[in-house]
């Protein structure tokens, strides 16, 4: 089993920066893709990033590419989420996710993964 857990969420302005976190514990080693999602109230779970683990091969949002950036932290096991020039449409409560599997490209939907954190909460103030 793996647990995940997110951190680095609050109040921010918009232009603001944001690093979110999210530490992988359990059967990490079984990590082959890691990604971030994100909900706003009333509306679907969208993809935000994603990585594969060990290549490094990332895959963004079309309308996030150049603003956010997804990593692996020096700790092997924490997914990072980078967030830069924020805007109030980033409002959202953002999820850590993780799978097993080991596809050529990191997945887009919430079903390619099969971990999920709890979330950590967003809000970008005009």
């Amino acid at each position: 089993q793996v647990q995940l857990v997110e951190s680095g969420g609050g109040l921010v302005e918009a232009g603001d920066s944001l690093k979110l976190s999210c530490s992988i514990s359990g059967r990490a080693f079984d990590v082959n893709t890691g990604g971030w999602f994100r909900q706003a109230p009333g509306k679907e779970r969208e993809f935000v990033a994603g990585i594969l683990w060990r290549s490094g091969v990332t895959s963004y949002a079309d309308s996030l590419k150049g603003r956010f950036t997804i990593a692996r932290a020096d700790e092997q096991d924490t997914l990072i989420l980078q967030m830069d020039r924020v805007t109030p449409e980033d409002t959202a409560k953002y999820y850590c996710a993780a799978d097993y599997k080991s596809p050529r490209r990191p997945g887009t939907n919430p079903s390619d993964y099969t971990y999920w954190g709890l979330g950590t909460q967003v809000i970008v103030s005009s």
